[in-house]
């Protein structure tokens, strides 16, 4: 008989900080990488959960936040051409927009090189920002209200989860193997459940299955008892998961708690 799984309090999952977010960033870009090398030239033309953009034009957002964020200079030229371009939108999409432009010259076996060279040095660019890290940025979210992060949330986290998501995106469009491990992948997902939860802020047991799951709990769990006197749990893909949560699927209850990806 198999023992149960462990399962987490999601208040001792610790955020993900330096180093660990330097490995885990260097990390995901080469799985990046090593995604598109795999495509057929009639998969990059693929459309995506993405609706303005198929694998192509995904690919080159990727590489332009990648070589975005390895220099001062070159990231603060980015914001700057974002904004104006972006006019009364979020500056974000004003930046996403024109990577897609910018890169859509690239042949793939260049856009690829590009991206293999330039992810290691963006790991550590972000794991070396000192002062910058302590500045606030302003981000709209999907429900129309607007967060302030500090830009090492960013660093950090963000754009690592961001690059995860476009891979498991890329990933659903071809039908390629989305590779999934409990080391990193698990640990991006542990870490997305963490502040799902602190957002919700209510008691909820989490079943996530696959490579990347496991079974965690907020509160009380699966001690309180809704209305039929069961538990409150929830189970599904931690993969999925992450999808719902970012707004790529349809999600009710604490389920349709946003989280930045």
């Amino acid at each position: 008989m198999s023992a149960a799984p462990a399962v987490t309090d999601v208040g001792t999952i610790r955020p993900i900080a330096r180093p660990e977010s330097v490995t885990l960033a260097a990390t995901e870009t080469a799985r990046m990488v090593a995604l598109l090398r795999s495509l057929t030239p009639d998969e990059w033309a693929c459309p995506t959960d993405c609706p303005e953009w198929d694998v192509r034009a995904m690919a080159g957002h990727v590489l332009g936040m990648t070589e975005g964020f390895t220099g001062v200079r070159r990231m603060m030229a980015m914001f700057r051409a974002g904004a104006k371009a972006a006019g009364d939108r979020p500056v974000i999409d004003g930046v996403t927009a024109l990577q897609v432009a910018a890169n859509a010259h690239l042949d793939t076996v260049e856009l690829v090189n590009r991206m293999e060279e330039a992810g290691p040095e963006q790991a550590r660019w972000r794991g070396r920002r000192r002062l910058l890290r302590h500045l606030p940025d302003k981000e709209p979210m999907r429900d129309g209200s607007v967060e302030t992060w500090r830009m090492g949330f960013i660093f950090d986290v963000v754009l690592t989860r961001d690059t995860w998501m476009h891979r498991v995106d890329i990933a659903r469009a071809t039908g390629r193997p989305h590779e999934v491990t409990a080391a990193h992948d698990g640990r991006i997902v542990a870490d997305a459940v963490a502040e799902w939860a602190r957002r919700h802020g209510r008691p909820v047991t989490l079943h996530l299955t696959g490579p990347a799951g496991g079974r965690f709990t907020s509160g009380d769990g699966g001690a309180v008892r809704n209305a039929a006197g069961r538990g409150q749990e929830l189970t599904l893909d931690a993969v999925e998961f992450c999808r719902i949560v970012s707004g790529r699927g349809e999600g009710s209850g604490l389920l349709a708690q946003e989280v930045p990806f």
